[in-house]
């Protein structure tokens, strides 16, 4: 039976019944493209909001602590209670998109969700720091989702870029920072300098943009020829991550220098992603879609995630079984109703979202 048939025979939302899918809940139920089917014979899933426990669990004095305005991946599942959302790599995978813009309000874990793909995927180029990145994951749903994901870890050089600083009072002032930005992640990647496969003018190029004496045109074109370096330098694609792409465009808007602004994104943008074949795949991240001045103007590949898609709608903010799990965890089952009051405002696709802040 299909969702809309299960939630009638179950008394329930078709938004309940999809969550319930994509957390597994429902024995049996498969996916075929974007449609889950139930068997005709599958029950309806206990509903954990309701449950009250007769005994109050122990809670460990050695319990996590809750994370706050944590985004990079590393610290939030090592050294905070970390809600498991690695199933958004499998599910990325079996999508496979060039180039994915997801569209989230502020405070629903796009950085960190970012910083979770970028960890996952990234070649540091020194296996010792490959495996301990690999040990990240240990324990979690991805390594149980099967080899053909798992052989994915590690296999790619990453550019991380995020444009979160760029929010100055003038262009020349918000360029600066964006710049700034560009020359971190060149530094990330300064080992590549001593790579035969770069010349002499290639060399000089990124020594340029690494030390913030480029030329505003080989700014605007650099994440390709970073792209294009990492690719000579590894022989492997490079996969792209941005995030905040919208923060100095909102900037600029309000402050009277958004024509610039614009020229300057878009050509960073085109010419990283338009018909480049060094990249893999690309990630885009921010809080609004710019689509009147044509940000994203011949990227025919462009899948657009907003708050509307049913695809990787569970990933960004908690579900419900999410958060009570969280606590049982922490010794306060009978919470949930608290929680739902307070919390429970928001519906991404299918997905009933909670969202803390």
């Amino acid at each position: 039976m299909t969702i809309k048939e299960a939630a009638a025979a179950w008394g329930i939302t078709e938004r309940r019944v999809n969550a319930l899918c994509k957390a597994g809940r429902i024995s049996g139920a498969y996916k075929e493209g974007r449609q889950w089917f139930i068997p005709d014979s599958a029950q309806k899933p206990m509903d954990k909001r309701g449950h009250r426990s007769a005994v109050e669990p122990a809670v460990s004095s050695a319990r996590k602590p809750l994370p706050i305005g944590v985004s990079d991946y590393r610290d939030a599942c090592k050294s905070y209670y970390y809600v498991d959302k690695t199933l958004m790599i499998k599910e990325f995978l079996d999508e496979r998109p060039k180039v994915s813009l997801f569209t989230r309000p502020r405070r629903f874990g796009k950085t960190l969700n970012l910083s979770m793909l970028r960890y996952f995927f990234e070649d540091t180029g020194n296996e010792a720091r490959n495996a301990k990145n690999r040990a990240l994951f240990d324990g979690l749903q991805i390594m149980k989702a099967g080899k053909m994901y798992t052989d994915r870890m590690g296999q790619y050089p990453v550019i991380s870029l995020t444009l979160k600083s760029a929010k100055q009072g003038s262009f020349e002032e918000a360029y600066f920072q964006i710049c700034d930005a560009i020359r971190v992640e060149f530094g990330r990647h300064r080992e590549i300098l001593d790579s035969v496969a770069l010349d002499a003018v290639e060399k000089e190029r990124y020594r340029q943009l690494l030390e913030g004496r480029a030329e505003r045109e080989v700014v605007y074109t650099s994440l390709r020829f970073l792209t294009e370096c990492l690719y000579k330098a590894t022989g492997k694609r490079v996969i792209i991550l941005m995030d905040e792409y919208d923060v100095p465009l909102e900037n600029a808007f309000f402050r009277g220098f958004y024509r610039e602004m614009v020229d300057c994104i878009r050509s960073l943008l085109e010419s990283a992603l338009k018909t480049n074949e060094c990249v893999e795949f690309s990630v885009i991240t921010g809080c609004f879609r710019i689509s009147k001045e044509t940000i994203f103007t011949g990227l025919n590949h462009l899948e657009i995630n907003t708050i509307l898609s049913n695809n990787y709608s569970e990933y960004f903010g908690f579900l419900p079984e999410e958060v009570q799990e969280m606590l049982d965890a922490y010794g306060c089952p009978e919470k949930m109703d608290s929680m739902q009051e307070w919390y429970d405002g928001y519906s991404f696709g299918q997905s009933e979202i909670y969202n803390p802040w």
